[in-house]
C-alpha cells in the first residue's frame, strides 16, 4: 500500500536538507571529541519544518531551519600579577607561571624562571645589574 504523505526527509530539496544536517552533525561530533568541553555536556540539533501554505491550499512552501546547540568550551583561570614600574611609573600586569609570587621555577625545558617567567640567565645578563661576589673581600 502506498503512502498517502511521502516525504521522506532525506530527499526532500533534493537532498540539501540531509547535506545541512549531516554538516551539523559533523560539528557535533567534533565538539563531543574536543578536550576543551566538558564530556557530560548535552548537545542538540534542532531540525524546524514551517508549512506555508498558497491561497489555493494546493501548493505548500517548506522552509527548514535546523540550529545546533554545542557544549561550551571549559572555563580557564590563571593568576595575573600587576603594580606600578618604580623606574617608569607604568602600570604592568604579567601572568604568574610559579604558583607563588616571588618564587622561582623550572619550566618544561629545565631553564630556571621568574615567578613570570623570564628565564633567570637573561637577568643576570642586564648591562645595569651587577652581580655581587661575597666571596670576593672574604678574610
Amino acid at each position: 500500500m502506498p503512502k498517502s504523505i511521502d516525504l521522506p526527509l532525506s530527499a526532500l530539496a533534493n537532498g540539501a536538507i540531509q547535506e545541512k544536517l549531516d554538516y551539523e552533525l559533523e560539528k557535533l561530533f567534533n565538539n563531543i571529541h574536543d578536550p576543551n568541553t566538558k564530556a557530560e555536556d548535552k548537545r542538540a540539533i534542532t531540525i524546524k519544518l514551517e508549512f506555508s501554505p498558497g491561497e489555493n491550499r494546493q501548493t505548500v512552501k517548506v522552509n527548514t531551519n535546523i540550529s545546533l546547540k554545542l557544549a561550551n568550551v571549559k572555563d580557564v583561570a590563571t593568576t595575573v600579577l600587576t603594580g606600578r614600574d618604580i623606574a617608569n611609573g607604568k602600570i604592568e600586569a604579567k601572568e604568574l607561571k610559579s604558583g607563588t609570587p616571588g618564587q622561582m621555577y623550572f619550566d618544561d625545558d629545565l631553564t630556571q624562571k621568574t615567578d613570570v617567567g623570564v628565564p633567570i640567565d637573561v637577568i643576570e645578563r642586564e648591562e645595569n645589574r651587577k652581580i655581587i661576589n661575597l666571596q670576593e673581600n672574604r678574610g
